[in-house]
């Protein structure tokens, strides 16, 4: 038993026809649609139905809608509508036939660097109309970049767009991919996320096109996380020699680390990239990359827009005390005047001065560094680390270390998801650092729901944590009609929650349908009601050769099978067609018998004894007198 996208083939909202599923992400899926309104073809984003009844992601999914629509930018896929229709939340948006990024370097690997230029560019045009309207993307990748079959270049996929300078972060995770993530999205403690963040990507993105692969692989996200908070992005040459040093410098510029250093926005690496390929000459714009077929095109978990948990921020130390500040010293003594009995030297006064000024600064500066920073120590960065790894750590730090445990997509299992305070955090002396340790992907069991009614079963799977999928009907001897015979995966398969978990339902035991044409409506539906079977009669009478008032025909029909209590449609017979019969006599054998037949009736011709010739002088229906259509009509040829 295979599930089906229950959503493909249903108009959404009265107005969009879904055609096809054409991609599926971390937060909702694609599908090609049709505005029956307009006539006019367009892509439907459909929120995950486990994702729409968070308030947070419905939030987020609407944002989208109304900050796409504030862009109207030639290279922003455009949204036409934001609805809803029962379980489904929805985004109308402009449908681009082509290709996306990642297709093209799965299938070429390495571009040549005016390619990549020549895609980079609209990129940025798009993110730099974007900030400076005030949004952020947040979620580059090539996934997200749009080739169309025109060669129009486009960024989609704004779900998780946000204020730049709206730092509110409640749920305690960082959303995006992870191999796009800039470091301050993994491990800033204000969990901020500036224009820098797309500037980042589209570096990674640049790095993508120009090698064939992402600059920091890893088998688990976790890895990946580590090699970017950890690790420079290496410059593309290393990968791919020969490749221009102003394009190392270029992927450098945007990747950079520390977000300061980065061009501020996608306006300002537009102007970096435009300026690099000036410096170019053609023969290095249209440099080919050796082994550009050879590529990694597979996409792995890392490839996905995810939740990525993480510690709340700590809050902020006390006022003063994490910032530089300027002590004024405390004025010297007034010196004594000189030349006065018992008065000392000046050499010596001035010497004491000196040893206590220095004195003062020492403790001052001591003071000041005690506070600032000697009666604090930093939490190392512990993420994607096993228990044992990160105990030594902390334990080297002088720190103690207390263990929790949770659920987890992005970190395996016994490998640090989190802690608290959030690494980098200052905490005063020895003080205890939290790590939560990743129990893996939370996994439900499919429970039994065999022989539980329809009802009772979905409720089942809703208080284990699923969903009720596709439903299914079949035959069976042994379970009672309406109630459940089995699922799909079956009982015992182990799930991500909310996943959809099909149902095949009984129909009862499996009936031959009688056969009842020709008989009276009576007595037709006593032997349907023996069988277990009811009757309905249609409205509508046909002409048959059955009676008037008989059952002329039935569906389904004699040797199909139903369920008990399924209902057989009757069609009642107004009789006959009746028709004018033709006057064949005087004519030959042959064409009375074609022109009988020509009228609808079939022909029987009796030959007299003694025979003379084979002229008709007798038929059995008058011509002019009407029967039956399809009936028989006897003629006789010339006789004694």
């Amino acid at each position: 038993m295979t599930l089906g996208d229950p959503i493909v083939g249903q108009v959404v909202d009265g107005r969009y026809r879904v055609d096809a599923r054409i991609a599926v992400g971390g937060m909702a899926t694609v599908y090609r649609a049709v505005d029956t309104r307009l006539d006019r073809v367009l892509a439907l984003k459909v929120m995950h139905p486990a994702l729409a009844t968070d308030a947070a992601f419905v939030e987020r999914f609407i944002r989208e809608a109304k900050s796409v629509a504030r862009l109207a930018h030639p290279n922003v896929v455009a949204v036409f509508d934001q609805g809803a229709d029962g379980a489904y939340v929805y985004l109308a948006m402009e449908y681009v036939a082509g290709c996306t990024l990642r297709d093209v370097v799965r299938e070429r690997g390495a571009l040549p660097p005016r390619a990549a230029l020549d895609i980079a560019e609209p990129v940025l045009a798009a993110l730099g109309a974007a900030h400076r309207a005030g949004f952020v993307h947040r979620d580059m990748k090539p996934e997200n970049v749009l080739i169309g079959d025109d060669g129009r270049v486009k960024v989609a996929d704004f779900g998780l767009v946000r204020t730049v300078g709206d730092v509110t972060n409640t749920t305690g995770a960082v959303l995006g991919t992870v191999s796009y993530l800039a470091p301050e999205q993994l491990d800033d403690t204000t969990a901020g996320a500036g224009p820098g963040v797309d500037v980042y990507a589209c570096g990674v993105v640049l790095y993508e096109m120009l090698t064939g692969r992402k600059p920091h692989g890893g088998e688990t996200p976790a890895q990946v996380i580590y090699r970017h908070l950890s690790e420079d992005v290496p410059p593309p040459s290393a990968a791919v020699p020969g490749l221009a040093p102003a394009l190392d410098a270029l992927v450098a510029s945007a990747t950079a680390r520390d977000s300061r250093v980065r061009p501020q926005d996608a306006v300002a690496l537009l102007a970096e990239v435009r300026a690099a390929r000036a410096a170019l000459t053609d023969a290095q714009l249209d440099a080919v990359p050796p082994g550009a077929r050879a590529a990694d095109g597979t996409s792995g978990s890392e490839n996905r827009t995810s939740v990525i948990p993480r510690s709340a921020p700590a809050g902020a130390d006390a006022a003063g005390v994490s910032r530089t500040s300027r002590l004024d010293l405390p004025p010297l003594p007034p010196a004594r005047g000189s030349g006065r009995a018992g008065g000392r030297s000046p050499g010596r006064r001035r010497g004491i001065v000196a040893v206590v000024a220095a004195l003062v600064v020492v403790l001052v500066g001591a003071g000041v560094w005690y506070i600032n920073s000697g009666q604090f120590t930093r939490v190392p960065s512990l993420l994607g680390q096993s228990e044992q790894v990160a105990k030594k750590r902390l334990s080297d730090a002088g720190l103690d270390a207390r263990v929790t445990h949770g659920y987890s997509d992005a970190f395996d299992r016994g490998k640090v998801m989190r802690t608290d305070p959030a690494p980098e955090t200052k905490i005063r002396g020895d003080g205890p650092v939290t790590l939560t340790i990743s129990r893996g992907p939370r996994i439900v069991s499919v429970p039994d729901v065999s022989g539980r009614p329809l009802a009772g079963a979905k409720a089942a799977l809703a208080k284990a944590g699923l969903s009720a999928g596709v439903v299914h009907k079949a035959f069976s001897d042994s379970i009672a009609r309406g109630s459940v015979i089995g699922t799909e995966p079956a009982a015992g398969a182990r799930l991500r929650p909310d996943q959809a978990v099909a149902l095949q339902v009984s129909r009862g035991s499996a009936i031959d349908v009688p056969d009842v044409t020709g008989e009276d409506v009576h007595e037709a539906t006593a032997d349907l009601d023996d069988a277990g079977l009811k009757a309905k009669i249609a409205t509508r009478r046909v002409q048959s050769d059955q009676d008037a008032g008989t059952v002329a025909r039935q569906s389904p029909a004699d040797g199909g099978q139903l369920g008990e209590g399924d209902t057989v449609t009757l069609t009642l017979s107004k009789g006959p067609k009746m028709v004018a019969v033709p006057d064949v006599t005087g004519r030959s054998a042959d064409d009375a018998t074609k022109a009988l037949e020509d009228a609808g009736f079939d022909v029987k011709v009796k030959h007299s004894f003694p025979f003379i010739d084979d002229t008709i002088t007798v038929q059995s229906v008058a011509g002019g007198d009407k029967a039956p259509e399809g009936s028989t009509i006897t003629i006789t040829t010339n006789g004694l």
